[in-house]
């Protein structure tokens, strides 16, 4: 199969070649079809496609990155307005048990959920709709969404430039890749709030120990006062 779409894809012209790629990524993203349209095995072979000269690498790179980022933002658009429609139609009731652990992952995860699903392929579809039918403002959408965007096209578009004729190897690499990639990220995250939680204790720590000291310090003028006085009316 791959073979073949890599065929086609060298025998079109190089800006039919930039047509194909976009226009898939970004259906792949937009149309939450993720799981049927091939939009990161296109996007490795647009790499490839590069490396044997015939399009050119950073048209390949800044086609799909802005498709990606572009198709999400269509994504969440479309979330935003039809929402629960869009979630309750025929092709994802079929998904059912993934589409619950996608919208998990974005309510523990946040705005990092619409980064980190960029490297799973069904996550990568519904991720945008589901962040749209949420509370989620677009401003943080957007931020995430661009950096997913970016980081991923350059990854897949540079995994096929580099692999070669070897894209076949790419492409199922990339698949535990995205894995490893998620575990990585989660884990930094992770420590990240550990660290600033320590941090942000630190202070509240030193003025609970503050008090304490206080306190006998007043307790203790407190008791001398009477003292002086007394020694006064003598």
């Amino acid at each position: 199969m791959l073979s073949s779409l890599l065929e086609r894809i060298l025998s079109v012209p190089a800006p039919v070649v930039l047509a194909v790629v976009g226009t898939l990524v970004f259906v792949e993203d937009a149309l939450f079809v993720g799981f049927v349209v091939p939009g990161e095995t296109v996007a490795i072979l647009g790499g490839v496609a590069a490396n044997l000269g015939h399009v050119p690498l950073w048209t390949v790179l800044v086609v799909v990155v802005v498709a990606a980022v572009l198709g999400d933002t269509v994504g969440f658009e479309i979330g935003r307005h039809f929402g629960p429609r869009v979630l309750a139609s025929r092709p994802l009731r079929r998904h059912r048990s993934r589409l619950e652990d996608a919208q998990d992952f974005l309510a523990r995860r946040g705005g990092s959920a619409v980064f980190l699903a960029r490297w799973i392929a069904f996550f990568r579809a519904v991720m945008p709709a589901l962040a749209g039918s949420t509370e989620m403002r677009y401003r943080t959408f957007l931020t995430y969404n661009a950096l997913g965007g970016v980081f991923w096209g350059c990854v897949v578009v540079m995994g096929g430039y580099l692999a070669g004729a070897s894209y076949g190897a790419v492409e199922t690499a990339l698949g535990r890749g995205g894995a490893i990639v998620v575990a990585v990220v989660v884990l930094v995250a992770v420590v990240v709030w550990r660290v600033r939680r320590h941090r942000s204790a630190r202070p509240g720590k030193r003025e609970a120990d503050a008090v304490p000291g206080d306190r006998a310090s007043g307790a203790s003028t407190g008791d001398t006062l009477p003292a002086g006085r007394a020694r006064s009316h003598d």
